[in-house]
């Protein structure tokens, strides 16, 4: 009698996560060329789209192949964003001068 060989069936599903932040500030420009170097990281498990939308409304999109991975990528991204924006509102406070 012939041997059977085993059947071996993998399933693997391609589930992408998806976060979009539209963040409205004055200096939306000024933040944008704050964090657009970072675009050019590289990530196997996440991808990041920064883009302006006219002159105060920067748009954020993170893509990621699990959650844990978008958790990560939106923890570095947001915090960037924070930064770059604190750093504005802090040189346009009163009795901050430019150097």
């Amino acid at each position: 009698m012939a041997r059977e060989e085993p059947v071996i069936i993998s399933l693997r599903l391609s589930m992408r996560h998806d976060a979009i932040f539209r963040l409205h500030h004055p200096d939306a420009v000024c933040i944008f060329g704050a964090v657009a170097p970072e675009m050019d990281e590289k990530n196997l498990r996440t991808h990041a789209e920064c883009r302006l939308e006219g002159g105060e409304i920067l748009v954020l999109k993170v893509s990621a192949r699990d959650i844990a991975a978008l958790r990560a990528a939106l923890n570095m991204w947001l915090r960037l964003i924070n930064i770059a924006k604190e750093m504005q509102d802090l040189i346009k406070r009163p009795g901050v001068e430019d150097t």
